[in-house]
């Protein structure tokens, strides 16, 4: 039955706060096989005036409010409204994004650029999110059923899909997109 004790400055959110929480329990599952109702985790906490390092009193860390998930959440509704520029919000400088048939592309134009000759219009339908923490940054794996439009008018549906994002510092910096689109119509002559 692992017991979990984190000391933290005074000034984090209940959200922040119960992410740790939730977070902390997964790697203690994943690494010690431990049920999770059998871990406890305790966040200790110490007002400001009470913790120095190096001799002199510290400030918490600002934590985001907004997981890496919902980061690829807005970004995707952001692309599938074809709001360019809200999706381009949540990118890195150095974005890349690879999709089946595709080069590596850096700028959203290129991607729609790309499609404009494979689909009219498209879809997610989500039927799960799974994030995963690196030492440097987040993978969100998200997974579901492409619907949508050909170019000639005529519709799609049920396609299976998965996306992966690499997220550094709240910003996505990596795009890699898996789906069975080429499947849907094995008569089509180019790549979708």
């Amino acid at each position: 039955m692992p017991v979990i004790q984190v000391n933290l400055i005074r000034g984090y959110s209940s959200g922040v706060k119960q992410r740790l929480c939730r977070r902390l329990t997964d790697a203690t599952r994943g690494v010690l096989g431990a049920a999770p109702e059998a871990i406890t985790v305790f966040l200790h906490e110490v007002e400001m005036d009470g913790y120095a390092r190096g001799g002199r009193a510290r400030a918490p860390a600002i934590a985001s409010e907004e997981t890496p998930e919902d980061r690829v959440r807005a970004f995707l509704a952001a692309m599938e409204a074809r709001d360019l520029e809200a999706a381009k919000r949540h990118l890195d400088d150095g974005f890349i994004m690879a999709f089946p048939g595709s080069p590596e592309m850096t700028e959203l134009s290129e991607l729609i650029a790309w499609s404009r000759d494979r689909y009219r219009s498209l879809r997610k339908t989500f039927l799960a999110f799974e994030t995963c923490d690196k030492e440097d940054h987040s993978v969100v794996i998200c997974h579901g059923h492409l619907s949508g439009e050909w170019p000639d008018g005529t519709t799609f549906e049920s396609v299976r899909f998965i996306d992966r994002f690499e997220i550094r510092d709240n910003r996505l910096t990596r795009q890699d997109v898996w789906n069975d689109l080429a499947l849907t119509l094995p008569s089509r002559t180019t790549s979708v």
